[in-house]
């Protein structure tokens, strides 16, 4: 099964993992790894840092909306190559920040560019191209970037020790300028979107029958509304805990490292996950999986309210990475699954934008139930109750997320 759809759709495939691995350079645990060093340079407080970052990231998933359509007008390998000269320059930007200013532009630019653009690109191509196979297909593109999440923190760290950061960000630039253009075009500059895999003429025929929605459709169709809460949920939840780790630490009297250690087994179920859901989505559809979404969250959280001992924080990180991996699967193939593929870039655009807008508003709202003194478990209950409803919400109205057929004259 693997042998079979790494032979007819090996090239798409690599341009999805690779994208996704880049993707890192716009994450939050990348651009954190240069926190200290912005700091002191531009003599900022981790106050100040963390209004700008929310800042700029805000702004991204505005933006976002707009630029992320743009892959439905334009042929892949254009737009894709656009996307990565986008981030070469944001990267070289980044290298000559000197003010609070031109720090705000430039994790705006970093943010936009890689978390937004670069995985929304991939997940977009390989989830239009792919329809019978799509979840395995996913599982193996966002597999580059749990790599980066495993690789770049280590080598970062290493360079780091030698290697001025500025110099640095300008030698990231010059590797994507290098790699990443060329590498766009010999990997998909066939691919258009009407491509799609190969299927039989009966699959051919019953996915074709899927209507495609436009986004204004989208935007007043109920279930869309019953299925956002939950959707959000993990971006937020998770992004609050990771910005907020030496609270946890603290709060729990874990011990300095305890989540730093625990995020390996995170990032080993993540990938665990990954591969499986594949599997499960292509066999039973996204739309069927989506109520178990939230559970493994659901029971960290749990975990986080009921246990101390300092080996809990495997369970309480290993249960989110469960979290992560069905959520980029599920998420990336949901849409194409009821909304159809032609305008998927633009609903895309829009979902992917709602979620890097919560995770701007986790570092706002986490940080000020802090400064009211809620303790780390009265903040893992309201949690909890807002996923419960999440998952509540997916249950009641799971019989509605069918794809809508369209009439053929």
């Amino acid at each position: 099964m693997i042998i079979d759809i790494v032979k007819s759709n090996f090239k798409i495939i690599i341009f999805g993992f690779v994208f996704t691995f880049f993707s890192s350079i716009g994450q939050s645990f990348f651009i954190g790894l240069f926190n200290s060093d912005i700091r002191n340079e531009l003599n900022i407080t981790h106050g100040e840092f963390g209004t700008i970052y929310g800042i700029a990231t805000l702004c991204s998933s505005i933006v976002l909306i707009w630029l992320g359509k743009k892959i439905d007008d334009l042929k892949l390998v254009n737009y894709s190559i656009l996307v990565t000269i986008f981030l070469f320059i944001a990267a070289l930007f980044f290298s000559f920040v000197n003010g609070v200013i031109f720090l705000l532009v430039g994790i705006f630019f970093l943010r936009l560019s890689g978390q937004g653009l670069m995985a929304h690109t991939a997940s977009t191509a390989v989830s239009r191209y792919f329809e019978k196979r799509r979840g395995k297909a996913l599982s193996y593109i966002w597999f580059g970037m749990s790599l980066g999440e495993f690789l770049l923190p280590i080598m970062i760290v290493y360079f780091l020790s030698f290697v001025y950061w500025r110099d640095l960000w300008i030698q990231i630039s010059i590797l994507i300028l290098l790699i990443l253009p060329l590498f766009s075009f010999f990997t998909v500059k066939d691919i258009s979107i009407l491509s799609r895999e190969k299927l039989t003429e009966n699959d051919k025929n019953k996915f074709e029958l899927i209507k495609s929605w436009k986004r204004n459709e989208v935007l007043v169709d109920f279930k869309f509304y019953t299925m956002l809460p939950a959707l959000l949920a993990p971006a937020f939840i998770i992004t609050g805990i990771v910005i907020n780790q030496s609270f946890i630490i603290e709060s729990k009297g874990w011990g300095e490292y305890a989540i730093a250690k625990a995020f390996m087994l995170y990032s080993v179920l993540t990938v665990v996950t990954l591969f499986l859901s594949g599997v499960l989505v292509d066999k039973y559809s996204s739309r069927k999986l989506l109520p178990i979404l939230n559970i493994p969250l659901l029971f960290s959280l749990l975990t986080l309210v009921l246990l101390k001992h300092p080996y809990s924080a495997f369970i309480f990180m290993g249960l989110l990475g469960i979290t992560n991996g069905l959520t980029n699967v599920l998420l990336s193939s949901l849409w194409a699954e009821i909304y159809g593929v032609n305008y998927l870039g633009s609903i895309k655009a829009l979902t992917g934008s709602l979620m890097v807008f919560s995770t701007a508003l986790a570092t706002a709202v986490f940080g000020f139930l802090i400064d009211l003194r809620y303790t780390i478990e009265n903040i893992a209950v309201l949690c909890s109750v807002y996923t419960v409803i999440s998952i509540g919400l997916l249950l009641i109205f799971q019989n509605k997320y069918k794809p809508v057929l369209q009439n053929k004259t």
